[in-house]
Protein backbone atom coordinates (compact mmCIF):
# COMPACT_ATOMS: atom_id res chain seq x y z
CA UNK A 1 0.00 0.00 0.00
CA UNK A 2 2.97 2.02 0.68
CA UNK A 3 3.52 2.53 -3.12
CA UNK A 4 -0.04 3.19 -3.62
CA UNK A 5 0.62 6.60 -1.40
CA UNK A 6 3.67 6.81 -2.89
CA UNK A 7 2.37 7.08 -6.52
CA UNK A 8 -0.75 9.38 -5.34
CA UNK A 9 2.07 11.65 -4.05
CA UNK A 10 3.43 11.61 -7.33
CA UNK A 11 0.15 12.34 -9.28
CA UNK A 12 -0.68 15.24 -6.95
CA UNK A 13 2.52 16.97 -7.79
CA UNK A 14 2.73 16.28 -10.76
CA UNK A 15 -0.74 17.98 -11.46
CA UNK A 16 0.27 20.63 -8.95
CA UNK A 17 2.90 21.77 -11.07
CA UNK A 18 1.54 21.64 -14.20
CA UNK A 19 -2.17 22.06 -14.53
CA UNK A 20 -1.21 25.72 -15.77
CA UNK A 21 0.15 24.10 -19.26
CA UNK A 22 -3.85 23.13 -19.98
CA UNK A 23 -4.95 19.34 -20.58
CA UNK A 24 -4.11 16.96 -22.29
CA UNK A 25 -4.17 17.10 -26.15
CA UNK A 26 -5.72 13.87 -25.90
CA UNK A 27 -8.52 15.92 -24.11
CA UNK A 28 -8.28 19.16 -25.75
CA UNK A 29 -8.87 17.58 -29.03
CA UNK A 30 -12.05 15.44 -27.47
CA UNK A 31 -15.10 17.32 -29.38
CA UNK A 32 -18.06 17.85 -27.86
CA UNK A 33 -18.32 17.92 -23.86
CA UNK A 34 -16.73 20.21 -21.66
CA UNK A 35 -13.56 22.55 -22.40
CA UNK A 36 -10.99 24.87 -21.38
CA UNK A 37 -11.36 25.86 -17.58
CA UNK A 38 -14.81 24.01 -16.83
CA UNK A 39 -12.63 20.69 -18.33
CA UNK A 40 -9.77 21.10 -16.22
CA UNK A 41 -11.67 21.71 -13.25
CA UNK A 42 -13.03 18.08 -13.76
CA UNK A 43 -9.67 16.68 -14.33
CA UNK A 44 -8.44 18.34 -11.25
CA UNK A 45 -11.81 16.81 -8.99
CA UNK A 46 -11.42 13.66 -11.02
CA UNK A 47 -7.23 13.36 -9.51
CA UNK A 48 -8.58 14.64 -6.31
CA UNK A 49 -11.09 11.91 -5.75
CA UNK A 50 -8.79 9.15 -7.21
CA UNK A 51 -6.07 10.34 -4.36
CA UNK A 52 -8.02 10.52 -1.51
CA UNK A 53 -9.34 6.79 -2.62
CA UNK A 54 -6.29 5.21 -2.43
CA UNK A 55 -5.36 7.57 0.89
CA UNK A 56 -8.37 5.60 2.32
CA UNK A 57 -6.99 2.12 1.44
CA UNK A 58 -3.60 3.16 2.62
CA UNK A 59 -3.71 1.20 6.13
CA UNK A 60 -2.36 4.28 8.66
CA UNK A 61 0.90 3.63 10.46
CA UNK A 62 0.60 5.28 13.69
CA UNK A 63 3.19 7.10 14.86
CA UNK A 64 3.68 6.50 18.25
CA UNK A 65 4.83 9.82 20.78
CA UNK A 66 7.83 8.50 21.97
CA UNK A 67 9.23 8.02 18.77
CA UNK A 68 9.32 11.95 17.71
CA UNK A 69 11.70 14.62 19.91
CA UNK A 70 9.58 16.76 22.30
CA UNK A 71 11.63 19.76 20.67
CA UNK A 72 13.52 20.47 17.53
CA UNK A 73 16.38 21.25 19.96
CA UNK A 74 16.25 17.40 21.09
CA UNK A 75 17.25 16.51 16.84
CA UNK A 76 20.80 16.35 16.17
CA UNK A 77 21.92 16.37 12.16
CA UNK A 78 24.99 16.19 9.99
CA UNK A 79 26.21 19.04 8.06
CA UNK A 80 27.64 18.20 4.06
CA UNK A 81 30.68 17.00 5.75
CA UNK A 82 28.89 14.52 7.99
CA UNK A 83 29.77 16.25 11.12
CA UNK A 84 27.20 16.44 13.54
CA UNK A 85 25.65 19.63 14.39
CA UNK A 86 22.46 19.70 17.26
CA UNK A 87 19.80 22.11 16.59
CA UNK A 88 19.99 23.29 19.64
CA UNK A 89 22.96 25.50 18.71
CA UNK A 90 20.16 27.53 16.77
CA UNK A 91 18.03 28.59 19.79
CA UNK A 92 16.92 31.77 19.75
CA UNK A 93 17.21 32.02 15.72
CA UNK A 94 14.10 32.00 12.96
CA UNK A 95 14.99 29.43 11.14
CA UNK A 96 13.77 28.21 7.74
CA UNK A 97 14.33 24.83 6.99
CA UNK A 98 14.12 23.42 3.02
CA UNK A 99 14.46 20.55 1.28
CA UNK A 100 16.56 20.87 -1.74
CA UNK A 101 17.95 19.84 -5.39
CA UNK A 102 20.25 20.97 -8.02
CA UNK A 103 18.20 20.04 -10.83
CA UNK A 104 14.72 20.60 -10.47
CA UNK A 105 12.65 23.42 -12.30
CA UNK A 106 12.26 25.35 -9.17
CA UNK A 107 15.73 25.37 -7.99
CA UNK A 108 17.32 28.45 -9.27
CA UNK A 109 14.57 30.42 -8.02
CA UNK A 110 14.67 29.11 -4.70
CA UNK A 111 17.96 29.66 -4.53
CA UNK A 112 18.04 32.75 -5.96
CA UNK A 113 15.51 34.25 -3.57
CA UNK A 114 17.03 32.32 -0.39
CA UNK A 115 20.26 33.90 -0.72
CA UNK A 116 18.50 37.66 -1.08
CA UNK A 117 16.67 36.59 2.48
CA UNK A 118 19.67 35.16 3.61
CA UNK A 119 21.85 38.36 2.64
CA UNK A 120 18.77 40.41 4.17
CA UNK A 121 18.46 39.37 7.58
CA UNK A 122 20.87 36.93 8.45
CA UNK A 123 22.43 39.33 11.34
CA UNK A 124 18.57 40.22 12.32
CA UNK A 125 18.50 36.31 13.62
CA UNK A 126 17.42 34.44 10.37
CA UNK A 127 19.15 31.47 9.28
CA UNK A 128 18.44 29.04 6.39
CA UNK A 129 18.89 24.99 6.99
CA UNK A 130 18.82 23.72 3.20
CA UNK A 131 18.62 19.58 3.21
CA UNK A 132 19.14 17.62 -0.27
CA UNK A 133 17.10 15.34 -1.41
CA UNK A 134 16.90 12.83 -4.12
CA UNK A 135 13.37 11.21 -3.50
CA UNK A 136 11.84 13.79 -5.85
CA UNK A 137 12.14 12.18 -9.55
CA UNK A 138 16.01 11.77 -9.01
CA UNK A 139 16.44 15.45 -9.10
CA UNK A 140 19.57 15.32 -6.30
CA UNK A 141 21.88 12.40 -7.84
CA UNK A 142 25.58 13.81 -6.85
CA UNK A 143 27.19 13.02 -3.99
CA UNK A 144 27.26 15.45 -0.94
CA UNK A 145 31.07 16.99 -2.64
CA UNK A 146 29.05 17.39 -5.71
CA UNK A 147 25.72 18.86 -3.95
CA UNK A 148 28.39 21.35 -2.30
CA UNK A 149 30.52 22.22 -5.33
CA UNK A 150 27.13 22.84 -7.23
CA UNK A 151 25.51 24.79 -4.53
CA UNK A 152 28.63 27.47 -3.54
CA UNK A 153 30.25 27.68 -7.49
CA UNK A 154 26.39 27.59 -9.50
CA UNK A 155 23.78 29.00 -6.68
CA UNK A 156 26.19 31.08 -4.49
CA UNK A 157 24.62 29.78 -1.37
CA UNK A 158 26.03 31.19 1.84
CA UNK A 159 23.40 29.59 4.43
CA UNK A 160 24.42 25.91 5.60
CA UNK A 161 24.27 23.32 3.55
CA UNK A 162 23.08 19.87 4.74
CA UNK A 163 23.91 15.43 4.33
CA UNK A 164 21.31 14.22 2.07
CA UNK A 165 18.34 12.77 3.67
CA UNK A 166 15.32 10.89 2.65
CA UNK A 167 11.98 13.91 3.70
CA UNK A 168 9.39 10.33 3.63
CA UNK A 169 9.00 7.20 4.02
CA UNK A 170 10.90 4.69 6.65
CA UNK A 171 14.09 5.95 6.17
CA UNK A 172 13.27 9.57 6.56
CA UNK A 173 15.48 11.44 8.63
CA UNK A 174 14.02 12.35 12.54
CA UNK A 175 13.79 16.44 12.01
CA UNK A 176 11.57 15.79 8.84
CA UNK A 177 9.28 12.80 11.15
CA UNK A 178 9.20 15.98 13.69
CA UNK A 179 8.33 18.46 10.91
CA UNK A 180 5.71 16.67 9.17
CA UNK A 181 4.04 16.02 12.75
CA UNK A 182 3.95 19.82 13.64
CA UNK A 183 2.73 20.74 10.20
CA UNK A 184 0.78 18.82 8.31
CA UNK A 185 0.12 19.31 4.24
CA UNK A 186 -2.43 18.70 1.53
CA UNK A 187 -3.76 15.31 1.32
CA UNK A 188 -1.29 13.65 3.96
CA UNK A 189 1.70 15.28 6.03
CA UNK A 190 4.16 13.45 3.68
CA UNK A 191 6.50 15.98 1.76
CA UNK A 192 5.51 16.37 -1.80
CA UNK A 193 8.27 18.16 -3.95
CA UNK A 194 12.09 19.62 -3.65
CA UNK A 195 11.63 23.28 -2.11
CA UNK A 196 8.96 22.55 0.41
CA UNK A 197 9.17 24.76 3.62
CA UNK A 198 8.55 25.04 7.11
CA UNK A 199 9.19 28.34 9.19
CA UNK A 200 10.71 27.92 12.75
CA UNK A 201 10.21 30.68 15.49
CA UNK A 202 13.06 31.58 17.91
CA UNK A 203 11.81 29.31 20.69
CA UNK A 204 11.80 25.80 18.21
CA UNK A 205 7.66 26.05 17.24
CA UNK A 206 7.31 25.02 13.76
CA UNK A 207 4.73 27.57 13.09
CA UNK A 208 4.09 27.40 9.04
CA UNK A 209 4.73 25.29 5.96
CA UNK A 210 4.81 26.12 2.95
CA UNK A 211 4.03 24.60 -0.47
CA UNK A 212 7.61 24.15 -3.43
CA UNK A 213 5.63 26.60 -5.47
CA UNK A 214 5.49 28.93 -2.68
CA UNK A 215 8.41 31.43 -3.41
CA UNK A 216 11.04 32.37 -0.49
CA UNK A 217 10.34 36.19 -1.15
CA UNK A 218 6.62 35.54 -0.17
CA UNK A 219 7.55 34.25 3.07
CA UNK A 220 9.53 37.37 3.63
CA UNK A 221 6.43 39.05 5.90
CA UNK A 222 6.51 36.48 8.03
CA UNK A 223 9.90 36.05 8.40
CA UNK A 224 9.77 39.79 9.50
CA UNK A 225 7.05 39.18 12.08
CA UNK A 226 9.07 36.44 13.52
CA UNK A 227 11.76 38.53 13.75
CA UNK A 228 10.39 41.27 15.31
CA UNK A 229 11.46 43.38 11.87
CA UNK A 230 7.62 44.32 10.77
CA UNK A 231 7.04 47.54 9.92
Amino acid sequence: MSSIASQTDRLVSHFVLHASAGPPPMIAATRGGLRGPRLLLSVAVLVLAIALVFRSLTPAVPQMADDLPTSIYDITVKDIRGDDIKLSEYAGKVLLIVNVASKCGLTSSNYKELNVLYEKYREKGLEILAFPCNQFAGQEPGSNEDIQETVCSRFKAEFPIFDKIDVNGKDAAPLYKYLTSQKGGFLGDGIKWNFTKFLVDKDGKVVERYAPTTSPLKIENDIQKLLGTAS
